[in-house]
C-alpha cells in the first residue's frame, strides 16, 4: 500500500468508523487528549506494520470529537488510535500513554488473543477490524413474544456445545447453537439468554489450577473489551463473527426462539489501577470511570477493580448507541443487564433516585419492544430487587424467589409465607409500583452458583480448582446435600435428590412470573460442587450431552412441565391475584386462588409449618382454563397427608404430577391420571409435590 493517503477533514458524527461513498470516516471522542493519531493497516498488507496518521486539531477536531476521512482505502482494514495527553493519575486522574494502540469504543469487530486459534491482529494486542458488511435478513423480524409467555434458557455460547458429546460440527460457536435448535424447540423454551458475547480476553486470569498447574481462563466473559463487537472466537469463521451471529439469530427466530443478551456495562476489562489499558482508560479515563474525588483511585462497585460512569452523558450515549445497534443491526430481542444497580449511581458512586440512563433505556423508542431485565444488585452490597425502577418495562432477576424456594426446599423453618408470596408473583416487590407478575424473572439457579443437581448434592462450595484456596464464590448457598456430600451410590439419597429437583422445577414453572432455567439443569448437569466456575473452560463448565440419555426421565419431566405451563394461561397471569393480606377473596371479585396447609380452608403461616398447597381457579379466565391443585411438602424427613378441596363448577380431579413416583408415573397426561374426589386425602413424600388438574 502507498504510504501517501488521501485525507479529508471528515465528520464528527457518527462516532466510530463508518464506510461512506467518499471513503471511511473515523470519529473518536476524547475531551482531554492533546494529540490523536489514527493507526491503520490494510488487512491484506498487515505484515508491513501500522501506518500512522496524526490528526490536526484545527482541521480534524470539532468540539471534543476527533475525526478524519480516508479516501480509497482498501478493506478489510485494521485500525486503532494512539492518544497523547497528561498522565497525572493522582492529580487529575488522566492516564494517557501515546505508546499504546487503543481500541475504538464503537468498533463492531475486534480481533484479540483467543483460545489458541489464528488471529488477524498485529502482534499480541487486540485491534479493530473494519470490513464491508452486507447481510440479507430475509425478512426476519422481532418475534415480540409477550414477556408473561416467555420461558428463558440461560446458556454460555462456548460451554453449550464445547463438550465432545455435543455432536455438533462447530463446537463452542454461534453455529453450534444453531445445530442445537431442534433440541431447544423440543424442550419448549421461548428465549435463549446468552452469557456475554462481546469481545473479551479469556487469557487475563493469573490463577492456576492447583492440581494441574494449568493457567485458568476467563470462561464466563464478564470483562468486556467492547460493548459492540461479538467475540470472534465464538464464530466458526474468525473473519465473519458478525455474519455468524446474525445467522444464529435468524435461525433461532425461525424456530420461534428469541435472543436475549447478557450485557456488561458496569465495568470493563481494563480493571483497576494495575489493569491493562486497551481503550477507555487511555481515551478519557476521568469521563468513562468513577474515580475517588480526592485520591483519583478507581471506585469499585463491580468487584472487578473499576466501575463505569454510566450516568455521564458521554457514557450514557455510548450505552444507548450500543443497545440500539444490537437491536437494529443484529436483531436482538432483549437484554439482561449485569450488576444493573451500578446503572443507578452518580459520578461519586451515590445512588440516584431516578437514574437518567435507567429511564432512558426504558423510554427509548427504538427499544420499545425490547425486553429489558435488570440484575438488581451490585458487588458493593446495594440490593434493589423490587426497587430497581418503577417503570413497568423493567423486569428483574428475582433473587428473593431463588432464596425463598431454596430455603423451603432445604427444610428451613419459617419459609412457607415467603414461598406463597413468590408463587403468587411477588406482589410485595412489584405491585406497589403498578408493575405485574411478569416483572419478576423467577429462577432457582443461574450461571452464578450451584447447578440444580449440585444444589441438592452439596452443603458447601468446592472451588479449589479455581486457584483461590476456596475463598471465591458465595458461602450462602441455601443448599442441602440430601444426606451425603457430593456423589453418592445410596439409593435413598439419590431418590431424595431426584424428588427435590423435580419439585423445585415444578415450583419454578408453575409460579406466576417468568421462569428462567440454566442450560443442562433439565438433565442434571453438575459442576462438581463448584459454585463460581467463571474460570473453568473444561468439563466442569461444558454441558455434558451424554446426560440427555443418562437422565432421560428428568429431561422428560422438564419437557412436560414446560408444555403444561405453555398450555394453561392460569400459570401466566397478566395481573396479581385479587385477595387481601390474609389470602381471602375480596368482596365482589371472582375467586382466583385459595391457600391451605393440609386441609381446605386452614392456612398455616407459622414458623414450624413445612407444608403449603394452593388451588388455582381457571374458570373465570378469558378464555376459561382448568383448575389446578398443587401440594408441596418441605419436610426433610416426613411425608404429609393433604385433604383435597372441591374443584370449581362441580368438576373432578385427576393426578397429573407426583414427584414421589418414578418416571413415567411422576408426570402423566390428564387422561391417564388417577381420579381424585373432593375430601380424599393424598400422601405427598418428603420434599415432594403433587399436582392435580380438574376435568
Amino acid at each position: 500500500m502507498k504510504k501517501t493517503i488521501r485525507t479529508k477533514s471528515g465528520s464528527p458524527l457518527p462516532l466510530g468508523a463508518t464506510i461512506t461513498h467518499q471513503g471511511v470516516n473515523f470519529a473518536l471522542f476524547s475531551r482531554h487528549a492533546s494529540a490523536v493519531t489514527l493507526v491503520i493497516a490494510p488487512e491484506a498488507s498487515r505484515q508491513q506494520g501500522w501506518i500512522e496518521i496524526p490528526l490536526n486539531p484545527q482541521a480534524n477536531k470539532t468540539g471534543d470529537i476527533w475525526h478524519i476521512l480516508l479516501s480509497d482505502i482498501p478493506l478489510p482494514l485494521l485500525y486503532g488510535y494512539r492518544i497523547d495527553g497528561p498522565d497525572d493519575r493522582q492529580e487529575s486522574g488522566h492516564r494517557y500513554d501515546a505508546r499504546r494502540i487503543l481500541l475504538d469504543p464503537y468498533a463492531k469487530e475486534i480481533h484479540s488473543p483467543d483460545w489458541g486459534r489464528t488471529r488477524t491482529c498485529l502482534g499480541s494486542e487486540p485491534c479493530c477490524l473494519l470490513a464491508r458488511q452486507v447481510y440479507d435478513w430475509e425478512g426476519d423480524r422481532p418475534l415480540n413474544i409477550p414477556l408473561r409467555d416467555s420461558i428463558i434458557y440461560e446458556l454460555h455460547v462456548r460451554g453449550f456445545t464445547r463438550h465432545p458429546s455435543s455432536g455438533v460440527d462447530c463446537p463452542g460457536t454461534f453455529k453450534g447453537i444453531v445445530e442445537k435448535i431442534p433440541y431447544l424447540t423440543k424442550l419448549g423454551i421461548t428465549a435463549v439468554e446468552l452469557m456475554p458475547v462481546t469481545e473479551f480476553d479469556e487469557n487475563e486470569p493469573i490463577f492456576t489450577n492447583p492440581q494441574t498447574g494449568e493457567r485458568l481462563k476467563n470462561f464466563w466473559g464478564y470483562s468486556p473489551l467492547s460493548f459492540f463487537a461479538p467475540k470472534c472466537s465464538y464464530s466458526s469463521d474468525l473473519l465473519a463473527p458478525l455474519t455468524e451471529f446474525r445467522d444464529m439469530v435468524k435461525a433461532l427466530h425461525r424456530a420461534g426462539i428469541e435472543v436475549i443478551l447478557d450485557i456488561v456495562y458496569n465495568h470493563t476489562a481494563e480493571g483497576g489501577a494495575d489493569g491493562p489499558t486497551t481503550s477507555f482508560r487511555g481515551i478519557d479515563n476521568t469521563i468513562y470511570y468513577l474515580l475517588d474525588p480526592w485520591t483519583r483511585a478507581y471506585l469499585n462497585f463491580s468487584g472487578c477493580g473499576n466501575t463505569c460512569n454510566c450516568n455521564h452523558p458521554i457514557v450514557r450515549s455510548l450505552i444507548m448507541d450500543a443497545l440500539r445497534w444490537w437491536v437494529i443491526d443484529m436483531h436482538v430481542d432483549g437484554f439482561r443487564f449485569d450488576l444493573a444497580s451500578i446503572l443507578g449511581r452518580d459520578s461519586s458512586g451515590q445512588v440516584l433516585s431516578n437514574p437518567p440512563v435507567v429511564e432512558r433505556i426504558a423510554e427509548d423508542p427504538v427499544l420499545a419492544d425490547t425486553k429489558i431485565i435488570a440484575e438488581a444488585w451490585d458487588a458493593a452490597g446495594l440490593y434493589q430487587v423490587g426497587q430497581f425502577s418503577r417503570h413497568r418495562r423493567w423486569a428483574e432477576w428475582n433473587g428473593r424467589f431463588r432464596d425463598d424456594v431454596r430455603a423451603f426446599m432445604a427444610g428451613q423453618a419459617g419459609a412457607v409465607p415467603a414461598l406463597a408470596t413468590r408463587i403468587a408473583g411477588s406482589s410485595d416487590l412489584y405491585q406497589h409500583s403498578n408493575r405485574r407478575p411478569c416483572n419478576s424473572i423467577n429462577f432457582v439457579t443461574s450461571h452464578d452458583g450451584f447447578t440444580l443437581a449440585d444444589l441438592v448434592s452439596y452443603n458447601e462450595k468446592h472451588n479449589l480448582m479455581n486457584g483461590e484456596d476456596n475463598r471465591d464464590g458465595d458461602n450462602n448457598n441455601l443448599s442441602w446435600n440430601s444426606g451425603a456430600e457430593g456423589p453418592s451410590s445410596d439409593t435413598a439419597i439419590l431418590n431424595l435428590r431426584s424428588r427435590r429437583i423435580r419439585t423445585m422445577a415444578t415450583i419454578l414453572l408453575l409460579s406466576q412470573g417468568v421462569p428462567m432455567l440454566v442450560a443442562g439443569d433439565e438433565f442434571g448437569r453438575s459442576q462438581q460442587g463448584n459454585n463460581n466456575a467463571w474460570c473453568q473452560d473444561n468439563a466442569v463448565s461444558w454441558v455434558d450431552w451424554t446426560l440427555v440419555q443418562t437422565n432421560k426421565p428428568l429431561l422428560r419431566f422438564f419437557r412436560k412441565l414446560i408444555r403444561l405451563r405453555k398450555s394453561h394461561p392460569v400459570f401466566r397471569r397478566e395481573d396479581f391475584f385479587l385477595y387481601d393480606g390474609q389470602g381471602q377473596k375480596l368482596e365482589g371479585q371472582p375467586l382466583e386462588i385459595l391457600w391451605q396447609s393440609l386441609r381446605p380452608g386452614e392456612q398455616d403461616w407459622s414458623r414450624e409449618c413445612r407444608t403449603l398447597a394452593f388451588h388455582l381457579i381457571g374458570a373465570d379466565l378469558q378464555p376459561a382454563d382448568a383448575d389446578f391443585f398443587v401440594m408441596l411438602n418441605g419436610s426433610s424427613a416426613d411425608a404429609a397427608r393433604f385433604t383435597v378441596p372441591a374443584a370449581s363448577r362441580g368438576k373432578s380431579w385427576v393426578t397429573l404430577i407426583d414427584t414421589g413416583r418414578r418416571s413415567p408415573q411422576d408426570f402423566v397426561d390428564p387422561g391417564h391420571g388417577d381420579t381424585v374426589e373432593c375430601g380424599q386425602t393424598l400422601l405427598v413424600a418428603n420434599m415432594g409435590c403433587m399436582v392435580l388438574q380438574s376435568r
